[in-house]
């Protein structure tokens, strides 16, 4: 594998961490300590920075996971097409979740559908 996709490889992982492992301290750490009345303001502001940092991390999700995708001739490969299908229904999860924020089995479902993607990206690159 040359340098260049193992660079464009790298940027797709760290994207996928900071996605995946951003719920998951947000769900673990932030939403049980700033639980309650008083610090709802202080969990706002710390969801609203988590998904501006989301927007760039999809950004590259999509744009690597697109590059690899075709160099690696994946795009006819089933386990792509349902990775895809998740990353959609994630994302229609996460836009139904910004515009109800107060359903909160939007944020499991969003992270359990991320799990999964990850699963099907591990899958993918063996």
């Amino acid at each position: 594998m040359s340098t260049w996709w193992t660079a464009v490889r790298w940027l797709h992982l760290v994207a996928m961490a900071f996605f995946v492992g951003g719920q998951l301290f947000l769900a673990a750490v932030v939403v049980p300590a700033l639980r309650g009345a008083e610090t709802r303001p202080q969990l706002r502001t710390v969801a609203r920075r988590f998904g501006a940092g989301t927007l760039v991390a999809i950004g590259v999700l999509i744009a690597t996971g697109a590059a690899m995708a075709g160099h690696y001739r994946l795009w006819s490969d089933g386990t792509l097409h349902v990775k895809l299908a998740l990353v959609a229904l994630v994302g229609v999860l996460v836009v139904w979740h910004m515009r109800r924020p107060q359903l909160h089995a939007l944020e499991g479902l969003i992270f359990l559908g991320s799990l999964a993607i990850v699963w099907l990206g591990v899958t993918i690159a063996h």
